[in-house]
C-alpha cells in the first residue's frame, strides 16, 4: 500500500498489529490539527474557498465538486437550524471495498472529516450512514466517536468553540439504492428507500425538509489533509486535470486483488499490472469494468487510458468508484453480466416502471440465453432495453447504470451470445 495521505495512518496500524490508531495515537500522527485549526480559527467560508480551490471531485462516482456542493447551503439567516451533514457509507457496489478500508483502517479521520465538513456547511447533527454489514467498521466508528465527545472534540462546544455538532452512527438496513442519496435521505427518516425528484436538492430541502450535504466517505477523508496542507499541494498530487490521489481497487483473477492509494489519472496498466500483479497464471484479460458493476467495459486495448473523470469517458465508460473488475477469458461473459442484472433486479426500488419491470426482464432473457434457451430476437429485445432503461428514461440512475455493463457487453462481447445462442448451450459449462 502506498504511503499517500488517506491510508498512512492504516500503514501506521498494520505495523500496530492491525488496529486502528486510537485518538492519542492519532494525534500523534497529526490528526484532528485541521479539525482544531478549521473550527478555532477559520470562518465556514474560508473552509468551503479552500475546498473549493483543491478541486476536489465526489469519490463516490458522480464526480461532483465537493465545495461547489457545499456553497450552495443556505447561510444561516436564509435558513436557521437544523442543518444536517450525511456521510454515505452505504457501500454496496458490487466490486467496491475502498470505504471499507478507511472506516475500519482509520475511523478518526472520518469523524475529523465531518467536524470540518459540518462546520463549514454549519449542520448541528452530522449522521454516518452504514452498510449494515459492516460490524467491524460500525464498532471501530462509535469508540472513536465516543473518544471524540470525551474529549469534547465534538459536542456542545467543539474544540471550546461556538460551534457545536452531535454525530450519529446509522447503520442502515440495506439496499443498494440507498447509494442514492435523496433515496438515503428518505431510508434515514424512516421510510422506504425511495429516491426523491430534485429539485429541491438536498442543500436546500433534505432530511426531514432541512438543509442537507450528502457526502461519500472518501470523499470527506481527504477535507483534513486538504485544510493542513493546502489546495495546491492536493491539486499537486493529482497526474492530470483530476487533482488529489484516489482509492483504486482491482477484483477478478487478478493475483493481488486489493486497493492502492494511486495519483488520479494513474494508468489502468499500472494498477492491474504494477499494483495487482497482473493476470494469474493461465488465465487472459479480455476486458475490465473500470468503476464497478455500474460501469461498462474497457477492452484490453484501452488498458493505457489515464485513470481520470474524462478519460474513462473517452474510452466510453466512467471512473465510477474506481473498483476495477476483471473478466477473464475463461469467464462467461453472458454469465457475468446475468449476475450483475441480477443483482440490479433485485435491488430496484420498485418506483418506476421501466426499472421495476424492465431489470427482471433483461436478468430473465440472460437466463435463458446462457441455459440454452435464447433466440436471436432476444438480443434485439435486449438491446431495446438499453435503450429504454438508460439515462432520461427512469426516475433515477439506477436502471442506467445497470445497463452500461450490458450495453458495452453486446458491443464486444457480441460473438458469445450468439455462440450461446446457435449452440444452444454455454460455452464455458
Amino acid at each position: 500500500m502506498t504511503e499517500t495521505p488517506l491510508t498512512a495512518n492504516i500503514r501506521r496500524g498494520e505495523i500496530r498489529g492491525g488496529e486502528p490508531l486510537d485518538l492519542d495515537a492519532y494525534e500523534r500522527a497529526g490528526g484532528y490539527r485541521a479539525a482544531r485549526r478549521a473550527v478555532t480559527q477559520m470562518t465556514p467560508k474560508d473552509v468551503i474557498d479552500i475546498v473549493t480551490q483543491s478541486k476536489l471531485r465526489g469519490r463516490g462516482g458522480a464526480g461532483f465538486s465537493t465545495g461547489l456542493k457545499w456553497s450552495l447551503v443556505p447561510a444561516r439567516d436564509a435558513a436557521p437550524p437544523p442543518r444536517y451533514l450525511v456521510v454515505n457509507a452505504d457501500e454496496m457496489e458490487p466490486g467496491t471495498f475502498k470505504d471499507r478500508l478507511l472506516l475500519e483502517g482509520d475511523p478518526h479521520q472520518m469523524i475529523e472529516a465531518v467536524i470540518i465538513a459540518a462546520y463549514a456547511i454549519q449542520a448541528d447533527i452530522a449522521y454516518i450512514f452504514l452498510r449494515g454489514e459492516y460490524h467491524l467498521a460500525a464498532r471501530r466508528l462509535q469508540k472513536a466517536i465516543d473518544e471524540a465527545t470525551a474529549r469534547r472534540y465534538i459536542g456542545p462546544h467543539c474544540f471550546g468553540a461556538d460551534f457545536g455538532l452531535a454525530v450519529h452512527l446509522h447503520t442502515s438496513g440495506g439496499r443498494y439504492i440507498c447509494g442514492e442519496e435523496t433515496a438515503l435521505l428518505t431510508a434515514l427518516e424512516g421510510y422506504r428507500a425511495i429516491p426523491r425528484a430534485k429539485p429541491p436538492f438536498p442543500q436546500i430541502s433534505g432530511l426531514w425538509g432541512r438543509p442537507t450535504v450528502v457526502n461519500n466517505v472518501e470523499t470527506l477523508c481527504n477535507v483534513p489533509h486538504i485544510i493542513n496542507n493546502g489546495a495546491a499541494w492536493f491539486i499537486g498530487l493529482g497526474l492530470g486535470a483530476d487533482s488529489g490521489t484516489k482509492i483504486f481497487g482491482a477484483s477478478g483473477r487478478v493475483r493481488r486483488p486489493g486497493t492502492w492509494e494511486l495519483p488520479m489519472g494513474t494508468p489502468l496498466r499500472e494498477i492491474l499490472e504494477d499494483h495487482a500483479g497482473g493476470m494469474q497464471e493461465g488465465y487472459e484479460l479480455r476486458g475490465v469494468l473500470p468503476g464497478g458493476a455500474s460501469t461498462g467495459f474497457i477492452m484490453a486495448a484501452d488498458l493505457d487510458v489515464a485513470m481520470n473523470y474524462a478519460d474513462i469517458e473517452k474510452c466510453g465508460s466512467r471512473l465510477g468508484t474506481g473498483a476495477v473488475i476483471v473478466l477473464d477469458q475463461g469467464t462467461c461473459p453472458v454469465g457475468m453480466l446475468r449476475n450483475l442484472e441480477h443483482f440490479f433486479a433485485q435491488e430496484s426500488c420498485g418506483w418506476c416502471t421501466p426499472c421495476r419491470d424492465g431489470l427482471p426482464w433483461v436478468e430473465r432473457l440472460l437466463a435463458g440465453i446462457e441455459e440454452g434457451d435464447g433466440a436471436e430476437a432476444d438480443l434485439v429485445i435486449l438491446e431495446e432495453h438499453v435503450g429504454l432503461l438508460g439515462p432520461g428514461r427512469t426516475f433515477c440512475a439506477h436502471a442506467p447504470g445497470a445497463m452500461a455493463p450490458l450495453a458495452t457487453g453486446l458491443k464486444y462481447f457480441r460473438a458469445d451470445f450468439e455462440r450461446h445462442v446457435h449452440d444452444k448451450h454455454c460455452p464455458w459449462r
